[in-house]
């Protein structure tokens, strides 16, 4: 495994007026969908040797690509920067019909680590396209979900950013319109964006299901707690982790005094301790708990010892991982065939 960055006792133990404390949220770190992708890439490499290719990071965490790139794993932007006739592994985010298409014509032999959660998303997608619904699907341009998502039904879905783009969006049809959304957006924006749509669309559709993801949900609802009684809080993820960054969002929203997204305890600041007496801990659903670790170590270092859990959820969902990877290759069943470790 590579090191992680850090440096024990960079942070001083500074005064403040009352008991030093950390609250750790839970739910926190790695979800099913992640757990699967990570692992996927694991066995694929075990499987087939290196390298094995993977389109777009598996999820979106520095430390958790870093380390796989040392065991042989290739990230690339596109599949024709991939030899043709080699592994790909789809990431955890999805793909478009196009991309599955472009893989195949290369003769790639791909391995879809898609989410369940997100491949959800895909098929309603499609089935409301083919009852020729406008689909206006709530996420942020670019991300590589809701490129997968609309690649799905391109002549069909719109792409609503934020809730003001709820004011302004134009619909050919307002009695035959739905609502998707990318699965790791801020639970309250998407409500508040709905809410706004709906002003506008009185007979706007909601999907079958709630799309935001039973992890995305737990880890806001877990740091609001934690929040209201924080002077701090540190989000452990990755700037192009939509999860994390919401996280920061949150805890703010909620009673945060200050909050910070890093990626490893070394890049915590000794300024933003000072006064503060209860720091408050969580992680993005694709960070490994070893850099939740990382953290609470430093801080203990700079006196914040006292650890408290504050638990909203339990989680126990599994995924299966995919087909190709289920047996080994004298055609056993694997003994890690399921994705979906409970992290917290």
């Amino acid at each position: 495994m590579p090191r992680i960055p850090g440096a024990r006792g960079r942070l001083v133990d500074l005064p403040v007026a009352g008991r030093k404390r950390v609250l750790l949220a839970a739910p926190r770190g790695y979800c099913a969908g992640v757990d699967r992708a990570v692992i996927a890439v694991e066995k694929a490499l075990q499987r087939y040797g290196a390298p094995v290719y993977v389109r777009k990071q598996i999820v979106h965490n520095i430390h958790v690509v870093t380390e796989l790139e040392s065991q042989g794993a290739i990230f690339v932007d596109e599949v024709d920067e991939v030899p043709e006739g080699a592994h790909i592994v789809f990431s955890a985010h999805g793909v478009s019909p196009a991309v599955v298409n472009a893989a195949s014509d290369r003769g790639l032999q791909a391995i879809d680590a898609t989410c369940p959660l997100v491949t959800k998303v895909h098929r309603e997608a499609v089935r409301f396209a083919r009852d020729d619904f406008e689909i206006l699907l709530i996420g942020h341009g670019g991300h590589e979900e809701v490129e997968g998502t609309a690649g799905e039904a391109p002549d069909h879905v719109t792409v609503v950013n934020s809730p003001d783009e709820a004011d302004t969006v134009v619909v050919k049809d307002p009695n035959k319109v739905v609502w998707l959304s990318q699965t790791t957006l801020s639970v309250d924006e998407t409500m508040d964006t709905v809410r706004r749509l709906r002003e506008r669309f009185p007979n706007l559709q909601d999907p079958p299901s709630d799309d935001i993801c039973y992890a995305t949900q737990n880890r806001q609802v877990a740091i609001k707690k934690v929040a209201q009684d924080a002077d701090l809080v540190i989000v452990v993820g990755s700037a192009n982790s939509s999860n994390s960054v919401r996280l920061v969002e949150v805890a703010l929203e909620y009673g945060a005094k200050a909050a910070y997204r890093v990626d490893y305890s070394s890049e915590i600041q000794q300024e933003w301790l000072e006064g503060v007496e209860t720091v408050g801990v969580t992680s993005g659903a694709s960070v490994p708990e070893v850099l939740v670790q990382e953290v609470l170590a430093d801080l203990a270092g700079a006196g914040y010892a006292d650890v408290a859990e504050v638990k909203t959820a339990e989680e126990d969902l599994m995924f299966s991982l995919p087909k190709e990877l289920r047996q080994d290759i004298a055609g056993r069943r694997d003994d890690r065939a399921l994705g979906g470790r409970n992290r917290s």
